[in-house]
């Protein structure tokens, strides 16, 4: 079962939100112990989400919690959008596709980055994405 043992929201309105977010998201992976590999994996993933977040969805917020699992420990980040939706996850899931001018990277390389992906969208509501990256993962 998944506790959360440190919590915070960050708003995302604008482009200079997302260095500040980086830097919060970095500071638990320090936290709990991750590896500078481990961290750049799931700052570059953080990275990709936070710019879908601004670029589809109008901004929304972020949620940074440390997470433990057993003796797992790790960082949990969900991204949370008022956005029109994605109309096809299953598309927008696979490598090379992209509605924007992108190599269509973005959410499959993202989930390849952590060890945990979740996204349930609604149109006209928005979008949430929710990952994990653990410590050893």
């Amino acid at each position: 079962m998944i506790t959360t043992t440190n919590k915070e929201e960050i708003a995302i309105i604008k482009e200079q939100d997302v260095v500040p977010m980086r830097n919060r998201v970095r500071d638990y992976g320090v936290k709990v112990g991750m590896s500078i590999l481990n961290q750049t994996k799931l700052i570059t993933a953080a990275s990709e989400l936070v710019r879908n977040l601004l670029k589809y969805g109008g901004g929304g917020r972020v949620i940074v919690e440390e997470v433990t699992n057993g003796r797992d420990k790790g960082v949990r980040l969900t991204f949370i959008d008022n956005g029109p939706g994605i109309v096809n996850i299953e598309l927008a899931m696979k490598d090379g596709y992209s509605t924007g001018k992108s190599l269509g990277l973005g959410l499959p390389g993202t989930k390849r980055l952590v060890n945990e992906f979740d996204i349930k969208t609604e149109m006209g509501v928005g979008t949430t994405v929710t990952i994990i990256k653990w410590k050893n993962g």
